[in-house]
């Protein structure tokens, strides 16, 4: 073999650095806590646990579980806030070889009575942890009216969810219908440690890992089938492929552990060795305090509504983030062209994500410029395959064209539980999920988000993604926010109407905003009202503005003024 032919293979060699790491979930943990028992792998304000703390006390909690009655296979629900039980009850159920069903804290009963229900959970661990800002307690007595007449520690029987035989909290105490902290981990000791271990070991990769349901602002929560290879595998490969690694690498990211969006960073940490940092809920002083002190290396505030938060905090100045190499964040390119700007220091990564394919399906490249990052979705992971589809003729859209994006791979999710009809309705025959995404896609395979199929408003004929006006309205400087959603209109079908907030201390009015949209896009584009709102007002769901709400409220308004 000639030096040529060596170097060449060497060179082909090194650019295939692109491998999987995909192990079940509760190996991610075994295997950081060998190598790191040390290290912080987990922070919040108040209590931070090491890689060996979080091992053993997922074990112990795994070890009540099992006395319980819990075994492999079973449907363990979390519903909690971020907090140092979430990790352990989450890993807790992973190293028993059960599924994981995180529960959204803004459920109502109706939703929650519904989900503990449809997901056959054998048990719900929660907590009392911020009773005084949302109690669990007395949400689950309320979503499940049987539990007032329980006994305390007792198993279950209730009528409105046959499977569940406990709630457990991990932080509190007896009480009717609920399993207390001291009862349950004195259970523990009824199971050997060894018996975890050798039940770990028995999980497989393609096993369904976890149930995460949708937050059905539509009909009821339909649950995503997720796989520990699409969760792991996917986690570990985004942050080594897509985001810059250091020795030591701290993560911080405030976002609600039930929803995939900060799941999948805490996965990727706990995976990578790394400390994980957040909090019970986001307040901008508390999170500057925890930047500061843990010198955080990766940024995930995700949305521009926690990015705001953070940087108009009082005493907030950018050096607060000087330690900071990445920073992941999605919002409009003004928007993201000026955080740029302000952390030259960090590379930015946009992305695409959802929950039925595991988190992020598209990131931006290490090589993507600083432009193609702020207005691009960057270009599918490792191991996944995009379509851009004409939502009508269902055939390729050309470059360039808005389409509905279909996508495929390991991350997929094997579909949505008990529901056939609906995993029908996605997933065609040859595996492609249709995600109801507007997209498109250039030459070089980046995608640029252009909003949902529902929220393609059809003004007079014309198609007019909202995320298009939104985008412009957050080029004024005044403007931290903007949702637009579609007016019923008599003559032209729909037209545009807006949402906005501003900045603190700012003043601009419907008029000046109208005017300054005027002669700049299009005329049907144009929102023919705008509606004030400060940040505590919008209506959310997991992690972004619920325009369900917002239409809601807008035909509230059109009531009152008829």
């Amino acid at each position: 073999m000639g030096r040529n032919d060596a170097y060449g293979i060497r060179h082909e060699l090194e650019a295939m650095n692109v491998f999987s790491d995909t192990v079940p979930i509760g190996d991610l943990l075994v295997r950081s806590a060998a190598r790191h028992p040390d290290r912080v792998a987990l922070a919040f304000p108040d209590h931070e646990l090491t890689y060996a703390q979080l091992l053993a006390g997922s074990v112990h909690t795994a070890r009540g579980l099992y006395a319980l009655g819990v075994r492999r296979g079973d449907h363990v629900g979390l519903l909690m806030p971020n907090s140092p039980e979430f990790l352990e009850g989450y890993f807790a159920i992973a190293l028993l070889g059960c599924v994981v069903v995180p529960l959204n804290a803004r459920f109502r009963s109706a939703e929650l009575g519904y989900v503990i229900d449809h997901s056959r959970l054998r048990v719900v661990l929660t907590t009392d942890r911020i009773s005084d800002r949302t109690d669990f307690r007395a949400i689950l007595s309320e979503s499940l009216p049987s539990l007032a007449g329980a006994v305390a520690g007792a198993p279950l029987d209730l009528p409105e969810a046959k499977t569940l035989s406990h709630i457990v909290m991990l932080r509190g105490s007896d009480s009717p219908g609920f399993v207390g902290q001291d009862r349950f981990f004195a259970r523990a000791s009824e199971t050997p440690a060894e018996l975890i271990e050798a039940i770990r070991t028995t999980v497989r990769v393609r096993d369904v890992a976890m149930i995460l349901y949708t937050s059905g602002t539509t009909a009821h929560p339909k649950g995503c089938l997720i796989s520990h290879e699409g969760i792991s595998r996917g986690s570990m490969g985004r942050m080594r492929q897509n985001v810059p690694l250091v020795d030591h690498n701290v993560y911080w990211c405030p976002g609600p552990l039930f929803h995939i969006a900060a799941m999948q960073v805490m996965i990727g940490s706990i995976g990578l060795g790394g400390t994980f940092v957040s909090d019970t809920y986001f307040d901008g002083p508390r999170a500057l305090e925890q930047i500061r002190k843990h010198r955080i290396t990766s940024l995930w505030p995700w949305f521009q509504a926690i990015m705001n938060g953070l940087t108009t905090a009082p005493g907030f100045m950018p050096d607060d983030l000087a330690s900071v190499t990445s920073i992941i964040l999605i919002g409009p390119p003004s928007f993201l062209r000026g955080i740029q700007a302000m952390l030259p220091q960090a590379i930015h990564v946009n992305g695409s994500g959802m929950s039925e394919l595991s988190g992020y399906y598209a990131m931006s490249p290490l090589d993507d410029s600083a432009e193609m990052r702020a207005t691009t979705g960057g270009k599918p992971v490792s191991g996944v395959e995009v379509r851009i589809i004409d939502p009508e003729t269902g055939l390729d859209a050309p470059r360039g064209i808005i389409g509905e994006i279909l996508v495929r791979g390991y991350l997929l999710m094997e579909g949505y539980y008990r529901d056939p009809e609906k995993t029908a309705e996605v997933i065609d025959a040859d595996g492609w999920l249709h995600t109801g995404d507007l997209y498109v896609q250039d030459e070089h395979e980046h995608i640029t988000y252009a909003g949902r199929l529902k929220d393609m408003l059809k003004v007079g004929g014309e198609n007019v993604p909202a995320i298009e006006v939104e985008a412009f309205l957050c080029t004024h400087p005044y403007v931290m926010l903007a949702e637009v959603i579609g007016r019923p209109d008599e003559r032209l079908d729909e037209v545009p109407v807006a949402f906005v907030e501003i900045a603190a201390g700012a003043m601009v009015t419907e008029d000046e905003l109208i005017e300054y949209c005027q002669g700049r896009i299009a005329s049907f584009k144009v929102p023919r009202s705008i509606f004030f709102k400060t940040t505590s007002e919008w209506p959310m769901s997991a992690t972004k503005v619920n325009k369900v709400a917002l239409r809601r409220e807008l035909s509230e308004l059109a009531l009152h003024d008829a």
